[in-house]
């Protein structure tokens, strides 16, 4: 089938039942959030150390992250994808069993691991299955999932937790072996992944491959930026800002949050598939601008009008650049081959742009002020399209590393 076929083809339907795994991930996650800092509190530990509970998944995430590139390239997707649905159902239920701020900490801790193992072999699998024309769309449809599932999940865990505490934990638990067994059903039933087999005579894509690629580095680097800006720095400082440079209630940290929210879907819907027929870079490089002009303008007006106008914009730039960013890296990899260490690569970059990001802009908002910290994630979305400039530009399937070599 001609790309021009593929772009009028409706979606295979095992792309909607993995979409609809990663709303209900995500929606877990947002489930547990309300009850997660409470629960560790309910110890007897500080403040300091209800946050590290919530730092826990996402650095197990980071570490495990080359282990389970290279698991999915020998065990397959279907089957990573299964296993980490069930290790994050484990760690949620023990979870909800802790009795001890310690085995709360390991047990988040661990659901890390699977974690990581669901996004890449999802990753993997959703472009595989997505029709090649069309893998800018099914970009911004994951990103869409989770960003739904991320909006509606707390709004359930909050009810949730005036329940009972533990009760998120085990209906997040519940839920994911449900979704285990009904997706794990569909996806053995599935047609479409035997018609794109991969191909025992192109290698897996590996790490030191995938780096020889300048729209691959391009993409860790909008990755690093993502996870910085986007992701780290939006959810651990805002909050912070509005309280102490704002002098504002905390209701306006969650609208502005909203506001974000809102235009990053806004956008997912109003371009879908846009980098599909206008090429990865220039929606890359446009949704950075954007993100790094809604970031940075919160340090040089500090005001309550221009955090929401500001929040609006950066979450236009995220609807942008998060689909066209995955999709580049999907079009390096191909149909009918592994990427497994690309993609955790790919994955590691956001992360460590999650990490570090909040780390390195509270330093800076402490010693030399909020101005200086939004400035400083402004100016790394900027580099980012700075390393995004030099890579080729066309049609999605003319830029540089869309065929297997």
């Amino acid at each position: 089938m001609s790309v021009a076929a593929e772009r009028r083809a409706a979606l295979p339907w095992e792309v909607w039942a993995l979409l609809a795994g990663s709303f209900l991930v995500a929606a877990g996650y947002g489930i547990v959030a309300p009850a997660l800092p409470v629960f560790a509190q309910s110890f007897g530990v500080g403040v300091t150390a209800a946050a590290a509970v919530v730092s826990a998944l996402p650095v197990l995430r980071l570490l495990f992250a080359p282990v389970s590139g290279r698991l999915v390239a020998r065990v397959g997707e279907r089957a990573m994808y299964l296993t980490g649905l069930l290790v994050v159902a484990a760690s949620t239920g023990a979870c909800a069993l802790a009795t001890s701020y310690v085995q709360l900490l390991v047990y988040r801790g661990l659901g890390g691991i699977g974690s990581t193992m669901f996004t890449v072999s999802a990753f993997s699998l959703i472009f595989r299955l997505a029709p090649e024309g069309r893998r800018g769309q099914v970009s911004g449809l994951f990103t869409g999932s989770f960003l739904l599932g991320g909006i509606s999940g707390p709004v359930l865990g909050g009810g949730l937790v005036a329940v009972d505490i533990r009760a998120p934990f085990l209906v997040y638990a519940g839920a994911l072996v449900v979704a285990t067994v009904v997706v794990g059903g569909l996806l053995a039933r599935s047609s479409g992944l035997r018609r794109r087999p991969e191909d025992p005579s192109v290698p897996p894509l590996t790490l030191v491959g995938a780096l020889r690629s300048p729209t691959y580095r391009a993409a860790l680097a909008s990755g690093l930026a993502t996870g910085w800006a986007v992701q780290g720095v939006r959810v651990g400082l805002v909050p912070l800002f509005v309280a102490v440079a704002l002098v504002r209630e905390p209701v306006w940290a969650g609208v502005a949050l909203t506001v974000f929210a809102v235009g990053d879907g806004a956008m997912l819907l109003a371009t879908s598939g846009l980098s599909d027929r206008r090429g990865r870079r220039p929606v890359v490089i446009a949704g950075l601008a954007l993100v790094a002009l809604g970031t940075a303008a919160l340090g040089i007006l500090p005001d309550l009008g221009v955090l929401l106008v500001a929040s609006l914009v950066a979450g236009a730039g995220a609807g942008l650049l998060q689909p066209a960013q995955g999709a580049a890296v999907a079009d390096l990899v191909g149909s009918r081959r592994s990427g497994g260490p690309a993609l955790s690569g790919f994955q590691m970059a956001t992360d460590i742009g999650t990490i570090v990001g909040p780390i390195a802009a509270g330093a800076l908002a402490e010693r030399f002020g909020f101005g200086v910290a939004f400035g400083v994630s402004g100016a790394v979305a900027v580099l980012a399209l700075v390393v995004w400039l030099p890579t080729r530009t066309g049609s999605s399937v003319e830029e540089e590393g869309t065929r297997p070599a």
